[in-house]
């Protein structure tokens, strides 16, 4: 099951209590460029979808911060892998919605660890018995 769902009307479905509506999204067409010829060309079948985090109306102020902390006021998302544009907008949704996720898990802080006495004598050993061994390779000094 994806993490993120893209709803019929556009609107993407972040987490239980977070939708951010169609209206916030804005999306462009261009031409994909890339092999094809002329339907590469005249066809505008690439789909770039946009979202201001600043003037977003659903986000809270926190999760306002920690987007733009790690994504920026702006965040875009641009498909061009198919030959429709229907796809392509879907794909391009899907991976703006997927982007506003990651850039939203907090992160559980690191608590420092210390080496168990065990790990510690183990350590020791190997480099005592390193130490040995390197001493019998030597030459007897004169």
């Amino acid at each position: 099951m994806s993490v993120v769902k893209v709803n019929a009307d556009g609107s993407l479905h972040l987490r239980a209590r977070l939708v951010i509506p169609a209206s916030e999204i804005q999306l462009r067409v261009t031409t994909s460029g890339g092999p094809g010829g002329q339907h590469a060309n005249r066809s505008l079948t690439k789909v770039i979808a946009s979202f201001d985090v600043v003037s977003s109306n659903v986000l809270s102020d926190g999760e306002r911060d920690l987007l733009v902390e790690r994504l920026g006021t702006e965040v875009r998302a641009s498909s061009s892998r198919f030959r429709s544009q229907s796809a392509n907008r879907a794909a391009a949704l899907e991976s703006l919605a997927l982007k506003l996720h990651s850039g939203m898990l907090r992160q559980t802080p690191r608590r420092p660890t210390r080496p168990t006495r065990a790990s510690q004598t183990r350590r020791v050993d190997e480099k005592k018995a390193r130490s040995r061994i390197k001493q019998t390779r030597r030459g007897l000094e004169d």
